[in-house]
């Protein structure tokens, strides 16, 4: 997990929390449903139209064959509604699930430890967990701090091939 300080998260050997919440186009992801197929690289987000969120979830859609594939599938995270999360996918062009943390208000992202209480948001959280629901890789930047998705990248190659890049 990256140290921030005042920042936690679940840590590398935790059993992922399951969920099921609906995406941008109102089909419901429930985590569970890729154990034994899929690992899962699991994005929260703190906004959607904002800054950095547009340009980390821009990484993901320009690369998208390596972030959702065969051996693994991503699942971006926010607390905004999934009429937020149409719009901006119609937007931004972006093609894979955005799904919303809304209500139960940030209910995925407090079981994931990156709810930010004080603003009502998700910090930029970032977990990867393998098929049998594992989390592998781990990290938790504040809202204002950005993410570098090869670290994702990174994780992904290791964990389906075994080998660090």
């Amino acid at each position: 997990m990256t140290e921030v300080p005042g920042l936690t998260g679940l840590e590398v050997g935790t059993e992922a929390p399951d969920f099921s919440l609906k995406d941008q186009n109102n089909e419901v992801h429930t985590l569970s449903s890729f154990r034994g197929s899929k690992a899962v690289l699991l994005v929260f987000y703190p906004w959607a139209f904002t800054n950095i969120c547009t340009g980390e979830l821009a990484q993901l859609r320009e690369k998208i064959d390596q972030f959702s594939n065969d051996a693994v599938q991503v699942l971006s995270l926010s607390i905004d509604s999934s009429f937020a999360h149409k719009i901006f996918a119609q937007r931004d062009h972006l093609n894979f699930p955005l799904l919303a943390d809304f209500w139960p208000h940030g209910q995925v992202a407090q079981a994931y430890g990156v709810f930010n209480s004080d603003a009502g948001v998700a910090n930029r959280g970032t977990f990867l967990v393998d098929k049998d629901g594992v989390i592998r890789f781990a990290e938790v930047n504040e809202i204002g701090v950005g993410r570098d998705p090869q670290r994702w990248l990174d994780a992904i190659a290791e964990l389906t091939t075994g080998v660090a890049s």
